[in-house]
């Protein structure tokens, strides 16, 4: 048995030997997923934004227009008091001018002046009045028009609110879904926090962290047994949240490796103990392969670069990054 075990091991290790020629590649490509992450997060915390300027922007602008209808309606009674004052005017003036006609043959020698005058003021009055209920009607129009554009932007207002309303939903939910399942990973793996393992969140991500001495040997791929059993536990955690995108990322300190070693370079050796690990969470369990990445960072991403042998020991580990996927929260911004 132990023999089958050896034969299998050498296997593998023989098959990560040749896929180490391209480690760089690799690297390229996990960098650029990652960079993409970071900025598939950032693009929806700018869009977040947007969408809160541009609600303050749509206020800013159904105010001026209240304002504006408020002083149109206040022109228009004005106008409105006007047009009754000169009506009632016209009004007494034509009735003035019929009584006149009905003495105009007796009186028109004695009073043509003065009804001379009184057609002027009728005319004048008559034109007045016209102008006004010209002015009038254009109040009444304006007025029409600010109502409708005032309701166009109160419907826009509403879908942008409703639209950021979604967002802000599936955000909160993403939020809630990460603290929860850190919660449940933190209890699950309780009992390795004194052996090197950490939990916490970084931009929106939620990290495993993984100490050398909990998983490897020195220069060693093989994942010690300890290290095996928090990884299944881990993975039974994770079997349970489909959702969640696993990434798996190798690091190591910048001590040079061993000219008889297995591997090329540091970061050869931190991609192979990735991938020993991704094998181990997916013989451990139904996850997809698809939510898993195995990448290396070799000795280019330390926690601590002052190179004494515990700043070295500390930047040796295994960081397994887990994200949500949000391809809810971009459909809902592709909708704006």
């Amino acid at each position: 048995m132990n023999m089958k075990i050896r034969n299998w091991i050498s296997a593998v290790i023989l098959l990560l030997f040749a896929a180490s020629c391209v480690p760089t590649q690799k690297y390229r490509e996990m960098e650029n997923k990652k960079m993409d992450l970071n900025q598939e997060r950032d693009d929806l915390f700018a869009s977040n934004e947007r969408l809160t300027v541009d609600n303050l922007e749509m206020k800013s602008k159904i105010t001026a227009i209240e304002a504006d209808l408020e002083e149109i309606e206040t022109e228009q009674e004005a106008v409105q008091e006007e047009y009754d004052k000169l009506k009632g005017v016209y009004d007494d003036l034509s009735r003035r001018y019929d009584d006149l006609r009905q003495s105009q043959d007796a009186l028109l020698k004695g009073h043509n002046r003065e009804t001379k005058r009184l057609l002027t003021e009728l005319q004048s009055a008559q034109q007045d009045l016209i102008d006004k209920e010209d002015r009038l009607r254009e109040l009444e129009d304006n007025a029409t028009q600010k109502m409708v554009d005032l309701e166009q932007l109160r419907a826009e207002l509403e879908a942008r609110n409703q639209r950021l309303i979604e967002v802000e939903s599936v955000m909160n939910a993403k939020d809630a879904q990460m603290r929860a399942l850190k919660e449940a990973i933190t209890a699950a793996l309780y009992g390795f926090e004194k052996e090197g393992l950490s939990v916490y969140t970084k931009n929106g991500m939620l990290y495993v962290s993984m100490d050398e001495k909990l998983l490897f040997q020195t220069g060693s791929i093989e994942v010690d047994p300890r290290g095996v059993e928090a990884l299944k536990t881990l993975a039974g955690v994770l079997e349970n949240n489909r959702d969640i995108k696993i990434n798996v990322e190798g690091h190591t300190d910048d001590v040079p490796v061993r000219a008889n070693a297995s591997y090329a370079d540091n970061w050869d050796l931190s991609v192979k103990r990735a991938t020993s690990i991704v094998r181990i969470i997916l013989d451990n369990s139904s996850i997809d392969p698809r939510r898993l990445t195995a990448s290396g960072r070799g000795e280019f991403l330390p926690i601590d670069n002052t190179g004494t042998a515990i700043t070295r020991q500390k930047n040796r580990r295994t960081e397994i990054i887990l994200t949500p996927r949000l391809d809810e929260l971009y459909n809902l911004l592709e909708s704006n």
